[in-house]
């Protein structure tokens, strides 16, 4: 998808002479020293400078890192203090002299505001009031704040935190996550602005005090810490095509794992200045089924702005695998059965859609023209064969201009489901209507948590999956179209800072592991050009 993004976009401003802007996710360390490489599009359809762009670039994916870590720290640090310390002691610390002056601070103002203690003198509360001010009573068994690292390390799934003499035998089960995978990530992608960034991270909720309610991380005191941490992090980064076309780098959420969709903020600066009729091509993750839902569900909801068409991609080769074959024109046919599922899934949100089938060298013409075909049978505005990859925008024009088309149908865009429905009604519509699911059946862990965070107030957020995005249901190895299965919850998370419920389906997990022969055997460095090898 990167990669058509590139042609599209190429084909639209150095052919067509048609303003465009791209707006990609930044991709992480891990797959590309890992499994899936680069995010930078390939061929003559891709960014500049790609060695930059898959790998630091301008560190926002560090930032997130730091300012989770940070998060996860306090949470820890502050059980320690309290399980160790008198409230007098606690408040000496919390609240110290300095300079012969004992003042709150902002943050500890507001949380006394909270608390409903209307007092700005540290010297005036009564001892029940400094007790309530200093104990967040954290129950570490509700912990749902994870450590992360921007690399895929299969061993940090499930670990023992707290084993040093020094931590007084406070250890407890953890585990890290992939850094985009952090609910900090999330809300970089879908803030508005500096203010919002800093509300939303503020509102995180780490865990639950042990009379069930929510601890955030403004109870912790680190909100203004977060923002300072990425405050520069909130700046699109500008990059250009092969063609010199514009692409603004942002955010860069997995859509099996996340919400998988570039920034708010990128899509909102593009289209400013693409002006009245220029484009801004979007790129989500994976399939219409996870990374397409949730632009629609999420993203479109929090930034308010309407899609006009929906550009599907596919290969002859993905679908030779959906219908059960390498070498066979009646595969090629039985697998657009997932094509056909991908493109009614993009109308249930009534927006036009257009196939771009990307070419490979080892396609023949009759595979071609039969997806095209049964793409337009099956209710695609049209369908489009595209060689940007070997031909950069040229390559991609008809595409271009397909879009264009559509782009002026009439759209009747709708959401799928209601904020308002429970949460279980919720998953039940996206597993039904979207993955073809018969029903779902939740754990007890899910069925605990969605009570909890319903009674909590958060029942009326958007739905994020977690779920693979290897098949439309829950199993990898089931391909087409499958039917008739149960789509197993096995446990429900909140990102509330971001703005969400997130499910995880079945055994998905948040932190990737290596394979056999991860992508690092390739990758080299000429310690003489300095040039980067091995990267794609």
């Amino acid at each position: 998808k990167s990669t058509v993004t590139i042609g599209l976009v190429q084909a639209l401003t150095a052919h067509l002479n048609v303003n465009s802007f791209a707006c990609l996710r930044q991709p992480s360390q891990g797959p590309t020293f890992g499994v899936k490489g680069g995010a930078a599009g390939g061929g003559y359809a891709q960014v500049i400078p790609m060695e930059e762009f898959n790998l630091h670039l301008t560190g926002d994916i560090h930032a997130i890192t730091a300012a989770n870590n940070l998060l996860a720290a306090a949470v820890d640090a502050r059980i320690l203090h309290e399980s160790t310390q008198s409230d007098k002691a606690l408040y000496n610390r919390l609240v110290p002299v300095v300079n012969g002056v004992r003042e709150f601070s902002s943050i500890q103002l507001a949380r006394l505001k909270r608390l409903g203690i209307n007092k700005t003198d540290p010297g005036t509360l009564t001892a029940d009031e400094i007790s309530k001010f200093v104990r967040l009573d954290i129950d570490p068994s509700t912990i749902t704040w994870q450590r992360v690292l921007d690399t895929n390390d299969r061993f940090l799934r499930k670990i023992t935190i707290g084993q040093a003499n020094t931590e007084k035998g406070f250890f407890r089960q953890a585990q890290f996550d992939i850094a985009v995978a952090s609910e900090i990530m999330a809300i970089l992608a879908l803030t508005t602005s500096l203010a919002d960034m800093k509300e939303r991270l503020g509102k995180m909720v780490v865990a639950n005090d042990k009379n069930g309610q929510p601890v955030t991380a403004e109870d912790l005191g680190v909100t203004g810490a977060l923002a300072v941490l990425m405050k520069d992090a909130i700046k699109p980064t500008l990059m250009q095509t092969l063609e010199g076309t514009p692409v603004f780098v942002h955010a860069g959420p997995f859509a099996n794992i996340a919400h998988g969709n570039s920034s708010v903020l990128a899509d909102k600066i593009a289209l400013k200045l693409v002006g009245e009729g220029g484009f801004v091509v979007t790129e989500a993750g994976f399939g219409a089924d996870i990374g397409m839902e949730k632009f629609f569900n999420i993203k479109c909801r929090t930034s308010g702005l309407v899609p006009s068409v929906v550009v599907l991609v596919a290969t002859v080769r993905a679908l030779k695998m959906h219908g059960g074959g390498p070498n066979n024109l009646q595969l090629v046919a039985d697998g657009c059965c997932n094509l056909q599922k991908q493109i009614q899934i993009a109308q249930l949100f009534g927006v036009p859609v257009v196939v771009a089938l990307n070419v490979f060298k080892t396609d023949s013409h009759a595979e071609v023209d039969l997806v095209c075909e049964i793409a337009k049978q099956s209710g695609a505005f049209d369908a489009v064969p595209c060689n940007h990859w070997s031909a950069g925008g040229r390559g991609a024009v008809e595409l271009a201009q397909a879009v264009r088309k559509a782009a002026s149908q009439e759209n009747s865009f709708k959401y799928l489901y209601n904020l308002e429905l429970p949460i279980i009604e919720k998953i039940r519509i996206i597993a039904q209507k979207v993955y073809g699911a018969e029903d779902i059946e939740l754990s007890p862990v899910a069925q605990s948590q969605i009570s909890r965070y319903s009674k909590q107030g958060f029942g009326n957020l958007p739905i994020c999956m977690a779920k693979t995005h290897l098949s439309l249901s829950h199993q990898p190895e089931r391909k087409g179209v499958p039917t008739g299965f149960i789509l197993p919850i096995s446990d429900v998370r909140a990102s509330i800072g971001a703005g969400f419920i997130y499910p995880l389906v079945g055994t998905m997990s948040t932190m990737p592991g290596l394979p056999t022969r991860p992508c690092f055997y390739d990758i080299d460095l000429d310690p003489d050009t300095e040039q980067v090898k091995g990267l794609f």
